[in-house]
């Protein structure tokens, strides 16, 4: 618990945006204000961070994060916004930022150093670790179990460097089939073309798969994922205003209303260390 605190720790201080006092005409802030249009892209695949529901609509925990972060760049800018939702999967999200395509990603997105090379991001909004279910039937109980045996990750994703870094920790022979994307892991794991499937731990509760019951998950915590909302790079300006919607939600306790919202329902209570990233996101004005 407190390596993971520290974690937290570190890795917030490299989001938490300087205070400046004008907004340069290259901001994509700038950009909103004078069109009056915010584009925020969404996983359509992300329960339940982000998803579509029976509607078609963005839904989720993230979302309803992001929807109150643009109620509050609206105060801050003196004006009413149109939300452009822009759909995206995992290997285009970064890219639709980083183009100009969307102005913020909301999805379950982990801050990593190599990815800071293309996007920013915003002071962290939930921390996660990597998992991985597997079949009851092949009696496999916790991660060392997977020797010998096949691991579908999505490719490009912090799941798949924490698979292949920790079979190389712990010393243990597996394969990696790397794929697309949760859905194709998933049907390589249920027609037995692999053996485990690893991805962040809500994200495989939330993932649609035919048989649930016929599934279960590893107790291994096979990494820590600190999400954020993904920026353009170099912004401060908008990442400014970001983090000061996301401060006001973290002070006025929306953000404990949002959590209960998505998780009361399977049971899940915010951790002593998800308490800490929303005590450091309380950022005074």
């Amino acid at each position: 618990m407190f390596r993971l605190i520290a974690v937290v720790l570190t890795l917030l201080s490299v989001t938490v945006a300087s205070a400046q006092t004008q907004v340069p005409s290259t901001s994509r802030l700038k950009t909103i204000a004078n069109t009056k249009t915010i584009k925020l892209a969404y996983r359509t695949d992300a329960r339940p961070f982000s998803f579509v529901n029976e509607k078609n609509e963005p839904v989720g925990f993230t979302i309803d994060i992001c929807k109150l972060v643009v109620s509050s760049i609206e105060r801050q800018l003196g004006a009413s916004l149109k939300t452009e939702w822009v759909p995206v999967n995992v290997q285009t999200r970064f890219t639709a930022v980083a183009s100009g395509k969307a102005d913020m990603e909301c999805g379950s997105s982990t801050v990593t150093l190599g990815r800071m090379k293309e996007v920013d991001f915003s002071n962290f909004i939930f921390v996660e670790s990597t998992g991985m279910v597997v079949t009851r039937a092949s009696n496999i109980r916790t991660f060392t179990d997977m020797a010998g045996k096949r691991i579908a990750v999505a490719s490009g994703t912090t799941n798949e460097q924490a698979i292949i870094s920790q079979l190389k920790q712990q010393k243990i022979e597996a394969t990696v089939v790397s794929v697309k994307d949760g859905s194709e892991a998933i049907a390589m794991l249920e027609d037995g073309k692999a053996d485990g499937f690893a991805s962040d731990k809500l994200l495989l509760v939330g993932a649609h798969m035919k048989n649930p019951q016929a599934l279960v998950m590893l107790p291994d915590d096979l990494s820590v994922e600190p999400y954020a909302v993904t920026l353009p790079r170099g912004d401060w300006a908008l990442r400014l205003a970001v983090n000061t919607g996301l401060a006001e939600i973290y002070r006025s306790g929306q953000i404990v209303v949002i959590f209960k919202g998505w998780f009361d329902r399977i049971g899940m209570q915010m951790s002593p260390v998800l308490r800490i990233v929303y005590g450091l996101g309380s950022l005074s004005d």
